[in-house]
């Protein structure tokens, strides 16, 4: 049975930080398998993936912990599997006028509709024409086997006039 880590990191951005996580992993024999990671506000922020003997986990936890006299936070949870996602892959854009609430507006119709957040990634941007501030989302969703592409798009548009929402096949 493959054993798993998810792992966070928090730290004031500055160089050599990612350096130390994989210095950690291949100390104690972790494969790095996947990861996201991104520099918000002046933090370093991340969430990875490495599958690591259990017997090789507290050892690695140990190490992770050391790096906190480094100004780096790392929290380990355990898993002992890592599942594969069910039903259609969409990508999802929204681009709209800036307003206060609009990830909570979507995120309640995607949760009221069983859709599963896979990634989230948001920003808000200068509109190229004008001194608005533009939001814009991307998500990758996975959409439960009753669902279908257009009725989450209508329930999407509902949000508000001046949101465009776009729903298409990810990339691989």
């Amino acid at each position: 049975m493959k054993h798993y880590l998810v792992l966070t990191i928090m730290a004031d951005d500055r160089p050599g930080i990612v350096e130390r996580i994989a210095d950690a992993v291949a100390a104690t024999g972790g494969n790095w398998l996947e990861s996201n990671m991104s520099r918000l506000g002046g933090k370093f922020a991340g969430i990875l993936l490495v599958d690591i003997a259990e017997e090789k986990q507290g050892r690695l936890i140990d190490s992770l912990n050391g790096l906190q006299s480094l100004g780096i936070r790392v929290t380990a949870e355990p898993c002992s599997s890592v599942q594969e996602s069910t039903g259609e892959p969409l990508l999802l854009t929204v681009v709209g006028n800036d307003r206060p609430g609009i990830v909570g507006e979507i995120s309640a119709i995607l949760a009221r509709l069983q859709v599963n957040v896979e990634e989230l990634d948001t920003c808000c941007e200068d509109a190229p024409m004008s001194s608005e501030i533009l939001f814009r989302a991307t998500a990758i969703l996975q959409l439960p086997a009753d669902l279908s592409r257009d009725s989450l798009q209508s329930a999407l548009e509902q949000v508000s006039d001046d949101l465009m929402v776009e729903l298409e096949k990810p990339a691989l």
